[in-house]
């Protein structure tokens, strides 16, 4: 695929590139301003769908989870063709303040490099297609898609690659600030909500029966014993805790939610177990444990020498970056493991995602939109069978 990205760098006219850009640093802003927390991303939803229509994108559906998708018809439309995919949630509740604010190259906006500008860049890109007429070679899926975020547990992308998957061989995901980097692997990730309840009575009279949050806190202490293993990489975070009823009760009942991860999903497996074990020892008659799994998130990779992976580090070296292979969590991780080859790609570069003072960098946004476009165009070339 490497020739195929060069072949295509070298017959389009370039030309339109810092329009393309300007519009994709607009659109960005105008999606941002629409709020989508995880599971309410309707209103988000309604708008992508409005643009799909005014693209003339085909086949236009939005379910009942908020997904969006549409077609951009290929020159090929028998073979399967390529699924591009931006999730639309943020973990911003409704009410977060969206002000954005420029500082010289610098764009602060909650929720604007993750990910309202992965779905720009797609938006970008079909509209670029239709404006300089390039047909792709094969039918391009694209997919706003609900649920990466938190406790989404990728119910979105699950749902619209079950109904997509016999369409599409390839696909390309988007995060908005994650340019020069390509995701290769989906590491494994199982969420658990590990509530404790006891019978609970007054701090002073009652002084000595077990206490749910006192039992949540023992698991807690124990559960930071851990050392999991460093290769394959693995981890826990114990991200929340709630629970009690006021300062001088017995709480009744108390909880935490511990998010676990790893490259090795046997590796993941004994370290739930251990958990699990730690929960079982704990358990009595007075002080009861009940574990949820609030979150499973399936792991796969596609190999290192599949064309997709090298397209897409090609790409990124005909615009002058040398690309870094990544694994981590995101809606590629659902074609991954089902073995349908898959990476993840950035529009540009920014920090402080999930934070307030989330910023996007508008400098790169040029070379972000051309990489995304060599690889798509070279993908769906080499699926319709070109090979150079």
């Amino acid at each position: 695929m490497e020739k195929l990205v060069q072949r295509f760098d070298q017959e389009i006219n370039w030309g339109w590139l810092s329009a393309a850009a300007q519009m994709a640093l607009d659109k960005a802003i105008a999606i941002q301003q629409i709020p989508a927390p995880t599971f309410a991303e309707g209103e988000r939803a309604a708008y992508i769908a409005a643009q799909f229509h005014a693209l003339g994108l085909l086949d236009i559906q939005t379910d009942a989870l908020h997904n969006v998708w549409g077609r951009i018809l290929g020159k090929q439309s028998a073979v399967p063709g390529i699924l591009i995919s931006a999730h639309t949630d943020t973990v911003f509740d409704a009410g977060t303040d969206l002000t954005v604010h420029r500082d010289q190259n610098l764009i602060y906006g909650p929720g604007l490099g993750d990910n309202s500008m992965g779905v720009a860049g797609m938006l970008t890109l079909a509209a670029v297609l239709k404006q300089q007429n390039l047909m792709p070679e094969c039918d391009l899926w694209l997919l706003a898609n609900s649920r990466e975020e938190g406790l989404g547990d990728l119910g979105g992308m699950k749902a619209a690659f079950a109904a997509l998957k016999n369409r599409v061989a390839l696909v390309i995901n988007l995060e908005g600030m994650a340019f020069g980097h390509v995701y290769r692997a989906g590491i494994a990730v199982r969420r658990l909500h590990i509530t404790a309840t006891a019978d609970g009575g007054h701090s002073w009279l009652h002084f000595g029966r077990p206490s749910a949050i006192h039992g949540v806190i023992q698991l807690g202490a124990r559960i930071t014993t851990l050392t999991p293993p460093g290769t394959p990489r693995t981890t826990y975070n114990i991200g929340m805790i709630d629970g009690g009823q006021t300062i001088n009760a017995i709480a009744t009942r108390a909880s935490l939610w511990l998010d676990l991860r790893s490259e090795a999903p046997d590796a993941l497996e004994t370290l739930e177990n251990e958990v699990r074990h730690f929960v079982h020892e704990l358990n009595t008659a007075d002080l009861r444990f009940q574990v949820d799994v609030v979150g499973d998130r399936p792991a796969g990779a596609i190999p290192g020498d599949h064309p997709l992976l090298l397209g897409a580090l090609a790409a990124l070296g005909q615009v002058g970056v040398n690309g870094t292979l990544e694994t981590g969590s995101t809606d590629a991780n659902v074609p991954l493991a089902a073995g349908v080859p898959a990476v993840t790609i950035g529009i540009t570069r920014g920090g402080n995602a999930h934070r307030l003072d989330e910023f996007i960098e508008t400098e790169p946004t040029a070379a972000g939109l051309r990489q995304f476009a060599l690889l798509t165009l070279a993908a769906a070339a080499y699926q319709a069978g070109l090979r150079a």
